[in-house]
């Protein structure tokens, strides 16, 4: 808890949605091309989180998990940082008054963002510390600027990785590696990071965000059905043992025998053609 830290049309149009939250400009939210973007936006603080802010990315998640049009979500930060924690000055809503959860767990960030069925990439633009490395690693892919770091810096604040890390970290890097960054909190450099398995690239800063839209698009490329399923049998593989595994895949192989988008990606394999696939 670190401060310092229907089917899709063929090409979704540029789109800002609206709430009637009073903070709904701390994240803002695009769809264009089946990509949707959340943008943290307090870059004069950091893009510290506020508890509003909290609410607000929650339910821009969700929006986009559940809009037609998107296939991909990408999360970054505006300005040099992509998120350094939470924010715990006054005026927040997060250190004022007695310590106790800001939302219904079920309903909080880390919560939403590892139960989405859609892929999530982190454009980490600038670094992040606490809250946003654990929403960094929440994410499915991660992109950093060459530039950027990771600070793991809760035990130095007297605090553990509330926000999902502890249940991260050991699956990404192993046991005793994952260890070692929580019990020192260091802070990694995003070529650490890479070298560790944090991150799947490092690019030069002015190029992140255009490379996880480059990804993001690839992506979006693909069947989002059958993306969509992959990406829950993965997410359902770290609790099971093989053989339960293996049929549930199976159970998810069999609806997706009658989409369009399986016939049309066989069709364009015999015709060896691009896919276009609609999402249903």
């Amino acid at each position: 808890m670190t401060a310092a830290s229907a089917s899709p049309a063929p090409s979704a149009q540029p789109a800002t949605a609206s709430t009637d939250d009073a903070h709904t400009d701390q994240v803002l939210y695009e769809v264009e091309h089946h990509i949707a973007t959340l943008t943290l936006n307090r870059p004069d603080r950091q893009n510290t989180i506020t508890r509003p802010m909290l609410a607000a990315l929650s339910q821009r998640l969700v929006q986009a998990n559940a809009d037609p049009q998107v296939r991909v979500i990408i999360v970054t930060g505006a300005g040099r940082f992509f998120c350094a924690g939470l924010d715990l000055r006054g005026g927040s809503g997060i250190g004022e008054g007695p310590m106790k959860p800001t939302l219904d767990l079920r309903e909080a960030p880390p919560t939403v963002l590892h139960n989405l069925d859609k892929p999530t990439i982190c454009a980490h633009n600038g670094s992040s510390a606490g809250y946003g490395m654990d929403l960094a690693l929440g994410c499915d892919i991660r992109i950093m600027s060459a530039d950027s770091k990771m600070a793991a810096a809760f035990t130095a604040r007297g605090v553990v990785p509330e926000s999902g890390g502890t249940w991260i970290l050991p699956r990404l890097i192993g046991w005793s590696k994952a260890c070692e960054l929580i019990f020192t909190g260091r802070t990694l450099s995003a070529e650490q990071c890479v070298a560790m398995g944090l991150a799947s690239q490092a690019v030069p800063a002015d190029q992140c965000l255009a490379v996880a839209r480059a990804l993001a698009a690839e992506i979006a490329g693909n069947a989002p059905l059958a993306v969509q399923a992959a990406k829950r049998m993965m997410r359902m593989s770290a609790d099971e043992h093989f053989d339960d595994h293996v049929h549930h895949v199976y159970l998810q192989l069999l609806p997706l025998f009658q989409t369009q988008d399986f016939k049309e990606g066989m069709q364009a394999f015999m015709e060896r053609r691009a896919a276009k696939f609609e999402g249903r």
